[in-house]
């Protein structure tokens, strides 16, 4: 199985491309800067392209789309959130979602039963909104609005897309009060990444395999 993984430079895409390799899986983790053994950045259509032709007609069994960003982390309603920050969280955590999935359509083509997840959060869905991280929480539920209706156009191609929480994780992202450690969350998205069918398609759910409420 060929893994595509975004973002696989630190934290759980680290975690999930050392696991995938670990299982023998042949794994292509991708990361920003011109320094790293798969440059991308996801918000841009030259470097998704190049990308793409890097791979050289290979399937891709499983694309995780894991790249991510939270700008607005501890910003204050009344001085926060200001236009830079919410262009860095829609460009990254939607556009750059949309463009690396879009990128690698021929490349899940090729593969027999294709996969794509997105890595969302329960901060996406309307039942828990407890105020702040409004740039964050924004782009989130517009992933999984994204994913779910590429899940309905792309379930006639035989590719099924889930979108999944992670859980509030101990990485530099989610800080060292989080609730699970890095190894907790990668297990869990592995075994929902597997159960992922096309009768499941469109799904959000938790690394725990709860659904979340959209």
């Amino acid at each position: 199985m060929h893994v595509v993984i975004t973002g696989a430079n630190r934290g759980i895409g680290a975690a999930l491309a050392a696991a995938y390799a670990d299982l023998d899986h042949e794994v292509t983790g991708t990361a920003r800067g011109a320094d790293a053994a798969h440059p991308l950045d996801v918000t841009d259509p030259g470097a998704q392209a190049r990308f793409a032709r890097a791979l050289d007609g290979r399937a891709v069994d499983l694309l995780i789309c894991n790249a991510g960003v939270y700008p607005d982390k501890g910003h204050d309603l009344t001085s926060g959130f200001d236009a830079d920050t919410w262009a860095a969280a829609l460009s990254t955590n939607v556009t750059g979602v949309f463009l690396t999935i879009q990128s690698l359509l021929p490349h899940l083509a090729r593969a027999e039963t294709p996969k794509i997840a997105i890595l969302s959060s329960i901060m996406a869905s309307d039942a828990r909104a407890p105020g702040g991280s409004y740039a964050y929480r924004a782009s989130k539920a517009a992933a999984l609005n994204l994913g779910r209706n590429l899940a309905v156009d792309l379930a006639p191609e035989g590719i099924a897309l889930g979108i999944y929480h992670p859980g509030w994780v101990r990485t530099d992202m989610g800080g060292g009060e989080a609730d699970i450690d890095v190894a907790e969350a990668r297990d869990g998205l592995i075994t929902r990444f597997d159960a992922l069918t096309l009768d499941t398609t469109g799904c959000f759910e938790g690394w725990d395999g709860n659904p979340i409420p959209y």
